[in-house]
């Protein structure tokens, strides 16, 4: 049994690791024990099963953790427990599942060197293990061997939702851009993204929209509504479809956050913006090359793992100084042949 809850980016980047170990391990059976509306993530993955978790419903708090290991308990039997997340939750119900007896292997989130890295004073900057490599080594410590195989695919394309069939078929690149992040710290100037995509569709490229909520969603139907062939697709359609027209992207442009990963599980080139964050600390995207990265080399980056505090410089220099051009050539480049 895997566990591993929290948002969507974290989940996703748990979706390859496993399906290597799976692939590599012809013996091995998996139940994922995640967020229930991320069930999408692991389809069509062999010997995968998926239970969802409903923790702001039926197994929020103690009670409702025991409530979860007893559906589980009675669901298969398990051999050993691996725990991607490593919080008070997923602790509490691998320790409910250790009094039976069976193994429990949990995530090293590695603190210490990450604090290092974000420090403001004496900061130690260099490259951390990769999170994907980091989830690896849980399956390695109960005895599953796995070698991460970065250069494939862990889904391939989808049907497209028929809605954007003609999208598609227009015969124009279709590229992703996906200008929100959980936390401001992570997020480019969205009157700068505009005119990244204005510059893009006035280049004749196709531009999707992504983004989540209403507030974005809104705002993206409003450059829908500014920008000729800018279309939105927030909040249009399910969690399941959007993956199909990620699937489908021949580039997608995002933040240090979730598209970035979902992106990468299709194989699709991700242009990633990040500020605040910083690869280093592991959160790159599955198979993504550091030449698609950009950023600002600034002494005070990174000043957080995930973005969530505020910039002590006061003037977010890590997004605002990165001009909309330095974008544009990085997305349109690999065209340019």
């Amino acid at each position: 049994m895997v566990i591993r809850f929290s948002s969507m980016g974290d989940v996703a980047m748990t979706v390859p690791v496993i399906k290597n170990v799976l692939e590599q391990n012809p013996e091995l059976k998996i139940t994922v024990v995640s967020n229930s509306f991320l069930e999408p993530l692991f389809e069509g993955i062999e010997r995968c099963q998926f239970y969802p978790a409903y923790l702001k419903g039926q197994h929020k708090g103690i009670v409702g953790m025991f409530r979860l290991f007893r559906a589980l308990k009675n669901l298969a039997y398990f051999d050993a427990v691996v725990d991607l997340h490593s919080v008070l939750r997923s602790h509490l119900l691998s320790a409910f599942f250790k009094l039976k007896g069976l193994s429990i292997a949990a995530l090293d989130k590695g603190r210490t060197e990450k604090k290092a890295l974000t420090r403001r004073d004496q900061k130690v900057f260099i490259a951390l293990t990769s999170m994907h490599e980091r989830y690896a080594s849980v399956f390695r410590e109960i005895g599953f061997p796995v070698l991460l195989d970065h250069a494939r695919p862990t889904h391939f394309k989808k049907q497209i939702p028929i809605a954007l069939q003609a999208v598609f078929s227009s015969g124009k690149k279709v590229i992703g851009v996906a200008p929100f992040a959980q936390y401001e710290e992570k997020m480019y100037p969205i009157e700068k993204m505009k005119k990244v995509v204005g510059q893009l569709t006035a280049a004749n490229y196709t531009v999707l929209l992504f983004g989540g909520g209403e507030l974005e969603s809104a705002i993206l139907q409003q450059w829908e509504q500014e920008i000729f062939s800018a279309f939105n697709v927030a909040g249009k359609y399910s969690f399941k479809d959007e993956l199909a027209i990620i699937s489908n992207l021949d580039q997608m442009v995002s933040m240090d956050s979730a598209n970035m990963h979902l992106a990468s599980l299709f194989n699709v080139p991700v242009v990633s913006i990040w500020g605040a964050t910083h690869p280093y600390a592991g959160f790159n995207g599955w198979g993504q090359p550091d030449k698609s990265i950009v950023q600002l080399d600034l002494a005070c980056r990174p000043c957080s793992v995930f973005g969530n505090k505020a910039c002590y410089r006061g003037d977010h220099a890590c997004m605002h100084w990165i001009g909309e051009e330095l974008i544009v050539e990085k997305i349109t480049q690999k065209y340019l042949a």
